[in-house]
């Protein structure tokens, strides 16, 4: 019965926020009109909001639980567990509008109900306990927007007063025991409740105005989210209980700004490129940069792993790999598979995952083309060498269903891990990721014409060459900058006039500083001069002009230099490369440095692990490649090449790819080469 009455009590409290929208919703039609008939007066930002915020707490139970009250102690202790509760707050928001910084207070009703996982007593019986546990919260706050934009990133305590802390705990039946009468459930408070807790909570919100921002009245929509770690959050003042919540949910915020009298100033022409208009001040000018045309193209040697990864649960081929109908393997090809779009695909370098999204394509061309050799497909899966076995079977019927491969050259196998497994014993740290990187199926031959052997014991595919093409570079858009239009102007668009009078229009623009492809403007021209004419519309009607010259030169595609890229790839956590590998860079790669040329190594790695432990084996592992090159280079007697060594460790914005993926931590665990020539 108690469970029934928080979701009364949810339901309930959703309809107050419905409620409260649909009034707000209402006010804003109400001030629609009013404000179209007041176009021309002008108000401050407010300074202050008066809101109500309404969200859902993802509650995670961590510690253990057994002695519930002084009249129960469960015979078997429960440990982790979690839920989802209600948080609504009225708030107030003060936030001068010339600042980055601010603050806030929400003051409500706190939710923090969550289920344990069912455990067994030694009676063979399951039991199952519920908390619902609430509170009276008090959470103030420093907020800070970055750049005085609509994101905004807040941090404060959290004074929390208990307000219920009852529990439901039921104990079930021994299945091998028939005709037994089903259990009470037993209802009751939890004892030792901390009456007052003081932890902290940080998060980020983002404001979405409602009304335009010259309304008097400003209603601002904001999504936010919101992280309370469990310090400070133990229920009670014994045993090991602590609650972590994720707070997911939105703030509809009302704020009044001020009249402001409007200074009129005198137009001002200067008989110069850059005019100020000083009804309203805009300042307009054109920004042709010349192009420098010098483009590098980049032939990488693309290695190709011999892993398959599974989703965690599923024995299916996920939908990110491309998997072909029967009628399209006649026009494969491998040297053109980063063409082939995946289903679901996310990744900072698509060409390159979509090459590896095409691994069982790749071994089933080559398959068909070397009809005398074998390979062996194993499994790896943590519920099992049952479950591992369905996997490969998967990957074999694939295979043999859409290329016709017989299926007598192809073995499978199945195990718990793989022979070199991310999960070690005893490991508690970035799990899930470690899990879905064992998950996969491993294609091992012993047939040269499908693989290179990467390593002792195991197999990589032969890589995959990409040549990558020219795009347009920066430099060949012209760069409109209308500083001060977004105040000045409703909107403002551009007149494009070339020596013949012909006229070309673009817009309109709300924003101070827009750009335009060259060719956009000059089409098949190589080259040609412009006037070019700013005409802005203020917001009470008047059209003002500006007018300004540039000369624009088209972009066309360069004599290029070429550089080659090869990359090393490292299992999990590993700093140190094996013979074959080293054979590898010695043989195929010291080769192509050509004299005087300059070598770029670059470390990277996943983001499993600590950022300090990653900077560090991503430096280990560039240097280690390093230290293998100028070995080879020092038998040759050669001196004249230049090393330039990096490591990144799993730093976002410099990583080869994303980390969402099995796939793509497995790449991120790398050494990139990069072999220029002389410049």
């Amino acid at each position: 019965m108690k469970t029934n009455n928080m979701y009364t009590k949810v339901f309930s409290y959703a309809l107050s926020i419905k409620s409260l929208l649909l009034c707000c919703l209402i006010l804003m039609g109400f001030q629609a009109p009013v404000q179209a008939q007041n176009d021309s007066i002008q108000y401050t930002k407010p300074s202050w909001y008066f809101g109500v915020a309404a969200a859902a707490n993802f509650n995670y139970y961590q510690g253990s639980t057994q002695k519930v009250n002084d009249e129960l102690t469960v015979p078997t202790t429960f440990h982790n567990g979690n839920g989802i509760g209600v948080f609504l707050a009225p708030l107030i928001e003060y936030r001068p509008a010339k600042s980055h910084w601010g603050v806030m207070l929400q003051a409500g009703f706190d939710n923090r109900n969550g289920k344990f996982k069912e455990v067994v007593t030694p009676c063979n019986c399951p039991e199952d306990l519920t908390a619902a546990v609430s509170y009276v919260t008090v959470e103030p706050s420093i907020r800070f927007a970055p750049f005085k934009s609509n994101l905004y990133l807040y941090a404060g305590p959290r004074f929390a007063f208990n307000l219920s802390k009852s529990f439901t705990y039921q104990l079930g039946l021994n299945p091998a025991i028939p005709n037994q009468l089903p259990n009470a459930p037993v209802t009751g408070d939890f004892s030792n409740i901390v009456a007052n807790l003081l932890s902290v909570q940080i998060g980020a919100g983002y404001d979405i105005h409602l009304t335009s921002k010259d309304s008097k009245t400003q209603f601002v929509l904001s999504p936010f989210v919101s992280f309370h770690p469990y310090f400070g959050q133990d229920p009670r003042n014994i045993e090991t209980w602590n609650v972590t919540t994720l707070r997911v949910g939105s703030a509809l915020k009302i704020g009044t700004g001020h009249r402001i009298k409007k200074v009129v100033k005198a137009e001002v022409i200067e008989p110069t490129k850059i005019v100020a208009i000083v009804e309203p001040e805009v300042k307009f000018y054109v920004d042709a940069q010349k192009i420098i045309p010098q483009v590098t193209n980049v032939r990488e040697v693309f290695p190709i792993g011999n892993y398959v990864y599974f989703d965690l649960g599923s024995t299916e081929i996920p939908s990110r790999y491309v998997l072909l109908k029967k009628d399209q393997v006649k026009e494969f090809r491998q040297d053109q598979v980063e063409l082939t779009t995946p289903q679901n695909f996310s990744g900072r370098s698509s060409r390159q995952m979509q090459v590896y999204y095409n691994v069982l394509n790749i071994m089933g061309d080559r398959m068909v083309k070397s009809p005398n050799s074998t390979i062996i497909m194993i499994g790896s899966s943590e519920q099992g060498p049952k479950d591992g076995r369905e996997m490969a079977e998967s990957t074999k019927r694939y295979l043999v269903d859409v290329f016709g491969i017989d299926p007598k050259r192809i073995a499978v196998e199945g195990r718990y891990k793989p022979l070199i497994a991310s999960v070690q014993l005893g490991g508690t740290v970035d799990l899930v990721m470690l899990k879905e990187g064992d998950r996969r199926v491993t294609i091992e031959s012993k047939s040269p014409e499908l693989l290179m052997e990467f390593y002792s014991g195991t197999n990589a595919m032969r890589p995959v060459e990409i040549v990558s093409g020219q795009v347009a570079p920066p430099d060949s858009y012209v760069f409109i900058n209308a500083t001060g239009g977004t105040e000045a102007y409703t909107s403002w668009s551009l007149e494009f006039r070339d020596e013949q009078g012909t006229v070309q229009n673009f817009g309109p623009y709300t924003q101070d500083k827009i750009s335009i492809p060259g060719n956009s403007v000059l089409g098949t021209r190589p080259e040609g001069d412009y006037k070019v004419s700013l005409i802005g519309i203020t917001k009470s009607g008047k059209v003002l002009r500006k007018e300004t010259t540039a000369h624009l030169v088209n972009w066309a595609p360069a004599t290029v230099n070429e550089a080659t890229r090869f990359s090393v790839i490292y299992e999990f956590n590993r700093s140190k490369t094996i013979k074959l590998y080293e054979k590898y860079i010695n043989d195929v790669v010291v080769p192509k440095i050509p004299i005087n040329g300059t070598v770029v190594i670059h470390g990277h790695a996943d983001i499993t692990g600590s950022d300090a432990h990653n900077l560090k084996l991503s430096l280990d592992r560039a240097n280690d490649v390093k230290e293998i090159m100028l070995n080879s280079l020092k038998k040759s007697g050669r001196t004249d090449v230049k090393f330039e060594v990096a490591g990144y460790g799993e730093d976002l914005a410099k990583a080869p790819f994303d980390n969402k993926y099995p796939e793509e931590r497995y790449y991120n665990r790398t050494v990139i080469i990069d072999i220029l020539p002389k410049q």
